[in-house]
């Protein structure tokens, strides 16, 4: 079902990739600038702790505060293809900002990653965060109870994917990627997800992140606009005035329309398409899955039965009811009350299943004659199903936090386990639901490959 977006002028444009710690909680509309830092000498400073060179092949610029902290990784990708990236501006011009008012359009930042050509390598790989966003997220990110801000460098990091690089010649299918669109919990940059997208975009997928917002802690525009949340004001207003369950279906409804104006906007031809030239001719809407984290797990999920564009869609650890509370089956949304018609993957943290969560046994008793699967990963815990589960521990390592603050964070589970189970059922999902390979039977029962992973009956 096409939306009505108009005509819409927008800017192509190559940025880096954003990121990181899934919350539950609002983020607050102020933040504070990193001093000394624009945005171009944080980029360089960035670069420099990756290894690449500054302007014109010369050392990178060093910020005002000193030498950079080393470099957090993210598990790289084990596709058979590098992974390239772009990012996109994408203007909603006949669509009022559901959180800014006064503002008469609403407008996203979203990234694509795909599978690129052999030698992407030459192509620079894309920061989780930008400098100024990653002063705002350091300013009260969700790890701030055990990490204070002006700890962590967040700016440092770097995805596996590559700015600009070219898409692969010889891709798989011959001529057309599936496509699959990511969604972040709420208060999550759109990068947060970045071990499990640059590995589907290393097997032959295009994965779409979508930032929401002003939910995200910051959204930088190529004009250099900053976009901050506005969760905590809202929030605040929500529990005085006793609208939480109001608060919660306009953040569902704002994160589903955002995803079906990405799908409209993919879909366009020609010059109104907002995507390169071979993107554009070679993404296969025919084929298109969704999967997010907690509230982007739920957006995944609503989106499909709201939308037939979707064909398949993964739940990772999110409520799918307007609820602060697991059990509780009161304010169902219209997929638990309805289920759904097509495929549907739940992987909760330990402890969370369609037996214990209301939502998901909502959604569970109402979606008959349908492929259902739900799996436990032991020992986990709701930021496992993120990138904190490869960012906490070296945080850990370098701050000296003792285990119970890691596994109040991200479980008991073995962190480079937990990464290589989900990796590996996420992809049978959409390989089986999108492409029609035959997974080994990963997804029909327990596998010795991954004892961690229990099938919920």
């Amino acid at each position: 079902m096409r939306g009505t977006g108009g005509r819409k002028a927008r800017r192509f444009v190559v940025v880096g990739a954003l990121v990181v710690a899934g919350a539950l909680v609002a983020v607050p509309a102020g933040v504070r600038k990193t001093a000394g830092v624009d945005w171009v000498a944080g980029v360089d400073w960035v670069a420099g702790v990756a290894g690449v060179a500054g302007p014109g092949g010369g050392p990178p610029r060093v910020s005002a505060d000193g030498p950079p902290a080393a470099a957090m990784t993210l598990p790289a990708p084990t596709g058979r293809y590098q992974v390239g990236t772009v990012a996109l501006h994408l203007t909603h011009w006949t669509r009022t900002d559901p959180w800014a008012g006064r503002q008469t359009h609403r407008e996203l930042m979203v990234s694509v990653r795909y599978p690129a050509r052999a030698g992407a390598g030459r192509y620079p790989t894309a920061p989780q965060l930008s400098a100024r966003e990653a002063a705002a997220f350091d300013a009260r990110n969700t790890f701030s109870e055990q990490v204070p801000p002006g700890k962590v460098q967040w700016a440092a990091t770097r995805t596996s994917a590559h700015v600009g690089a070219p898409l692969a010649a010889g891709r798989p299918s011959r001529q057309w990627l599936p496509v699959v669109l990511y969604s972040p919990g709420v208060g999550d940059p759109r990068s947060f997800g970045s071990t499990l997208c640059d590995e589907l975009a290393s097997r032959g997928y295009a994965v779409v992140t979508i930032d929401h917002t002003y939910e995200a802690p910051a959204v930088e525009f190529p004009d250099g606009r900053l976009a901050r949340s506005v969760l905590a004001t809202e929030l605040a207003k929500a529990q005085k005035s006793g609208r939480i369950t109001a608060l919660l279906k306009k953040v569902s409804g704002v994160r589903v329309a955002d995803t079906r104006f990405v799908l409209d906007e993919l879909a366009e031809q020609g010059a109104a398409s907002p995507l390169p030239p071979g993107l554009r001719r070679a993404l296969d809407l025919r084929a298109v899955g969704m999967f997010g984290q907690s509230a982007g797990g739920f957006t995944a999920a609503q989106t499909m039965h709201d939308d037939r564009r979707i064909k398949a869609a993964v739940n990772l650890d999110g409520v799918m009811g307007y609820t602060q509370r697991d059990d509780d089956p009161s304010n169902p949304s219209t997929v638990g009350r309805d289920g759904v018609d097509r495929p549907l993957l739940l992987m909760g943290m330990a402890g969370n299943t369609h037996h214990t969560v209301a939502s998901w046994g909502a959604v569970w008793r109402h979606s008959t004659g349908t492929w259902l699967r739900d799996l436990t990963l032991r020992g986990s815990r709701h930021a496992s199903y993120t990138d904190a589960e490869a960012l906490v521990p070296q945080i850990a390592r370098r701050l000296g936090l003792p285990r119970k603050d890691v596994t109040a964070l991200i479980g008991a589970v073995d962190p480079a386990r937990a990464v290589a189970a989900q990796r590996a059922y996420v992809s049978a999902f959409f390989d089986r639901w999108l492409r029609g390979r035959d997974d080994g039977g990963l997804l029909d029962g327990p596998s010795g490959r991954f004892p961690e992973v229990q099938f919920v009956r």
